[in-house]
């Protein structure tokens, strides 16, 4: 893992694979303001997912706001955000006991209850703002496939309740048996299931809608145009491109995997995992009008995860799954470090092609999976060593800042990990460690920790709890 975490990321790549939500593209895919780059802003921000345009929009809804340029390396929208699964789900549960044991109960539930609020701020505010991404908000089920998941299920779900409460919505779990995970989720040889509130949306459109309110309060928005270096000087910091050079006072990265590219100091420390997604048609036996719920399918060493399409989307019913990581040579180890999002692994994608069969059963329907798989792609997340973001000003480094290594669970941190770094950017956090973890802000012991690897896939193997006293 040490070699794998060493290798630079470099440049976002050329033509990369088209994800199902890129397609068709938006009419923002190539937008430039302005014919030519400014010569000086007040604010850079380089990165267009969910996490760069929320920080624009958020700066430039301030009062006297100060003019932003957000920079692309390809298209709007054409990283991690554009080309992700459409899930948003917490999934808490999975990390809470190892939380526990670090960071303490109180720090533990703040991460709970943050992941909550912020899957359920994206979903308000698409639908505050009529942004059309097909937002949905509803059910999901995870469905297990081994005992010590089961186990380990079970224990976190029992310390998050007894910690944050039963009348909290974030704690709201229920547990269901192996025959109701046949018949009410359609999953034999499953052991159980464990349903809890999530929800699905297309990132792509809600990114784009993001971006058309902060083109509308005056943000300079410039794609195909590479950040190829940053250097600071007395009165802020110089952003080169192949456009020319641009002068800044306060430089943003919300790069996620490619983040070492502009400041090596995080080699090894924000390191790229390339995803896996297949979209398909549903198996002819199959509710047409989509499944009920979200899912994820946990097994010993991983999970897959899947959204079905909602009634009255474009695509209803169709369905989108990812994962498969652990297939793949030497269980996945050499998609770490790998930013090659133009091709993908036969591995993975065969697995992908064929897990909707093998998890739904004769409840599938049989069907070719070269007529059901409607398309594949790749996609470049960021993972660091402790399993959390970094959010704030980047260690000895004045006016330079980052939002970045979401962990592949971006739809639960990156909207609210947006407006976090803009009132950190203000001045005004001296509040923020009442909603925002403390584990995710930006510091100089964080970036020290050696990467091993995703964390909290397989369960823990003591499972006993260090409470607070």
């Amino acid at each position: 893992m040490e070699q794998r975490a060493a290798i630079p990321p470099g440049l976002p790549r050329p033509n990369p694979t088209v994800s199902y939500w890129q397609d068709p593209p938006s009419s923002l895919a190539t937008h430039r303001t302005t014919e030519y780059l400014p010569s000086s802003v007040s604010v850079i921000i380089i990165g267009s997912g969910i996490t760069g345009s929320g920080i624009a929009y958020n700066i430039l809804s301030q009062q006297s706001p100060p003019s932003v340029l957000l920079l692309e390396a390809r298209t709007a929208c054409s990283g991690a955000s554009g080309r992700n699964g459409g899930h948003t789900k917490g999934a808490s549960y999975r990390a809470f006991l190892d939380n526990v044991k670090t960071m303490g109960e109180e720090e533990a539930a703040k991460i709970v209850r943050y992941q909550y609020a912020c899957m359920k701020a994206v979903h308000a505010f698409a639908r505050d703002y009529g942004i059309q991404c097909d937002s949905w908000e509803g059910d999901t089920a995870d469905i297990f496939y081994d005992e010590d998941q089961w186990k380990s299920a079970h224990v976190a779900v029992k310390e998050i309740q007894r910690v944050l409460g039963d009348d909290d919505p974030s704690s709201a779990y229920q547990f269901w048996n192996s025959a109701d995970a046949r018949q009410k989720f359609l999953t034999p040889g499953a052991i159980g299931a464990l349903s809890y509130e999530a929800g699905s949306l297309s990132a792509y459109k809600f990114v784009i809608g993001v971006l058309r309110l902060a083109l509308e309060k005056g943000l300079n928005f410039q794609t195909e145009t590479p950040a190829l270096s940053i250097n600071q000087h007395e009165k802020g910091w110089t952003v080169e491109t192949p456009r020319g050079p641009i002068k800044a006072e306060r430089v943003v990265l919300a790069t996620n995997g490619y983040s070492a590219h502009l400041y090596p100091a995080l080699q090894g420390v924000i390191v790229p995992l390339r995803g896996h997604v297949t979209a398909q048609r549903p198996g002819k036996t199959m509710p047409k009008d989509g499944l009920m719920t979200t899912y994820s399918f946990i097994y010993s060493d991983g999970y897959e995860y899947l959204v079905s399409r909602p009634p009255r989307s474009t695509q209803a019913g169709e369905i989108v799954i990812g994962g498969g990581l652990t297939v793949a040579a030497e269980k996945g180890l050499y998609e770490f470090g790998n930013t090659d999002d133009t091709t993908m692994d036969p591995a993975i994608v065969n697995y992908l092609k064929n897990t909707t069969s093998t998890y739904f059963g004769p409840n599938w329907g049989d069907v070719d999976p070269k007529i059901w798989t409607k398309t594949v792609w790749s996609g470049i997340m960021g993972y660091s060593a402790d399993g959390f973001p970094f959010v704030g000003q980047v260690p000895g480094k004045d006016n330079l800042y980052i939002a970045a290594a979401f962990q592949g669970y971006g739809m639960v941190l990156c909207f609210l990990a947006a407006k976090a770094l803009t009132e950190i950017m203000g001045g005004k956090d001296d509040k923020l460690d009442e909603w925002f973890p403390k584990a995710f802000r930006m510091n100089e012991g964080r970036v020290k920790h050696e990467f091993r690897g995703r964390l909290h896939t397989t369960a823990p193997q003591d499972l006993e709890i260090k409470m607070d006293v």
